[in-house]
């Protein structure tokens, strides 16, 4: 069974950081594209970034270019999101999600973490 469980999330203010980490397990998501979405209350959930298995190839929201950076180590089976220069419109739950195939665009999610809060204060 698939497990991704993510971990990082919390208060910050505006303008912090933050490191977001997923594990996978159950499976390898080899030549498997991951990346993660979020959802702020009363929204739809939406896409944030999406990297390749090699982690040469990334893709992000506009609303991410410039701030965030996706990252993986494959060794670890760990999925990252380093979140720089957040604002407040950033709140939302962040969810990590891996494809079946390698590709980020376009990106199709199969597997889904609980999420993790990350909340920011103005």
């Amino acid at each position: 069974q698939v497990q991704l469980v993510e971990s990082g999330g919390g208060l910050v203010q505006a303008g912090g950081s933050l490191r977001l980490s997923c594990v996978a397990s159950g499976r390898t998501f080899r030549s498997a594209a991951m990346g993660w979405f979020r959802q702020a209350p009363g929204k739809e959930r939406e896409f944030v970034a999406a990297i390749r298995w090699s982690g040469r190839l990334t893709n992000y929201a506009d609303s991410a270019k410039g701030r965030f950076t996706i990252s993986r180590d494959n060794a670890k089976n760990t999925l990252y999101l380093q979140m720089n220069g957040l604002k407040p419109e950033d709140t939302a739950v962040y969810y990590c999600n891996a494809a079946n195939l390698d590709s980020i665009s376009p990106y199709t999610p199969r597997y889904w973490g609980q999420g993790t809060q990350v909340t920011v204060s103005s």
